[in-house]
């Protein structure tokens, strides 16, 4: 769950950096709405809707967590990251703020049918002490920003 969670929130940090909203909202939001899809996966009837709501609930509370280590630091980062570095190549920061350690490494890129250009990418992040790794997929819009797609 925390991969998954990494990943919407590091997207969202991706697409709304004009935005108003704080990197613990952004979480928060972020977290309510992959723990509510998350949970609305889990029995039926009753059970789905308490499930359902639990994962709003919890996903919210980690999302909010993960989010406060998320900024518009991040972001410059990670579009660099994705636009700059070759198949391998990681690149490091840490956020003065508050100390959480990002590392991040495109570990392929190819082209869709479309056109457009995607990469596959490697992230771990330390939060708090606790690392996390996880895996994604990135394709490059039309305005040359990155946007994760997965």
């Amino acid at each position: 769950m925390y991969e998954r969670l990494i990943f919407v929130v590091l997207a969202g940090a991706l697409t709304v950096g004009g935005c108003a909203m704080t990197k613990e909202e952004a979480g928060t939001a972020t977290g309510a709405v992959v723990g509510g899809v998350l949970g609305s996966t889990i029995g039926d009837g009753r059970g789905q809707i308490a499930a359902t709501f639990a994962g709003v609930v919890l996903g919210a509370l980690v999302g909010q967590e993960v989010g406060k280590s998320l900024d518009r630091l991040d972001e410059i980062h990670a579009q660099h990251v994705l636009e700059h570095n070759q198949v391998g190549e990681t690149t490091r920061w840490v956020d003065p703020d508050d100390g959480s350690r990002v590392s991040m490494t495109p570990t392929q890129t190819y082209q869709k049918s479309s056109g457009q250009y995607c990469r596959e990418f490697q992230t771990e992040i330390t939060v708090g002490g606790k690392k996390e790794n996880a895996y994604g997929t990135a394709c490059r819009q039309a305005d040359g920003s990155w946007k994760i797609v997965n």
